[in-house]
């Protein structure tokens, strides 16, 4: 359990600091934007990675992991097709589109989707933690954007053409599919769907 507190702790505090422009900016002017962009990276990345360790580990050992509440099984089929506009929201982060111009900020949208999909399916501890802490972040974060008026990595513009909305559409489809059938079973030791699973 421990393992996955540090985690959350670096990952969501690194992340706190865009949140905040003048400790941004401070930081920027004191080591270089460049520097700053990359220990930003590398922090994010560690972070991320002791999360999935942490997470993986409780899941293969859950007399560490204390069950809260068991879920009606309806819940993990809503949190599986939850799950599909939270990857293309993703996608849509990533790739310039009209979706992304329409939705503003995609990325916060989809980790609401995917926090609250895994809240609603799970009733360990662990799962209270990483999707509970990750839902109140991306809630923060949303109110923190428009305080801020922060336009976003990728800015407001839209492409003219819909290729980019398919192409946005087909990569996410195309993530869900290999989350649900590999990805899942592979980063966490659960499928979401028992026997669906490669």
């Amino acid at each position: 359990m421990m393992v996955l507190i540090v985690g959350l702790i670096l990952f969501l505090g690194v992340h706190l600091i865009p949140t905040q422009p003048e400790l941004r900016d401070g930081l920027k002017e004191r080591i270089g934007e460049g520097p700053y962009k990359t220990l930003f990276a590398l922090l994010s990345l560690a972070g991320l990675v002791v999360i999935v360790l942490g997470f993986h580990k409780l899941q293969l050992h859950p007399g560490k992991n204390p069950i809260l509440w068991e879920p009606p099984v309806w819940t993990r089929h809503l949190a599986v097709a939850l799950m599909l506009p939270a990857m293309i929201l993703l996608v849509a982060s990533i790739i310039p589109s009209r979706i992304r111009t329409a939705t503003r900020h995609p990325m916060l949208i989809a980790i609401k989707i995917w926090a609250l999909a895994h809240l609603l399916a799970n009733g360990d501890l662990a799962s209270l933690l990483l999707f509970g802490s990750f839902l109140a972040f991306a809630v923060f974060d949303r109110i923190s954007v428009k305080k801020r008026g922060a336009a976003g990595p990728l800015g407001t513009a839209a492409p003219a053409s819909a290729l980019n909305d398919v192409l946005v559409i087909v990569v996410g489809l195309a993530l869900y599919a290999w989350i649900l059938l590999v990805g899942h079973q592979w980063l966490i030791g659960v499928a979401p769907i028992p026997g669906l699973s490669a």
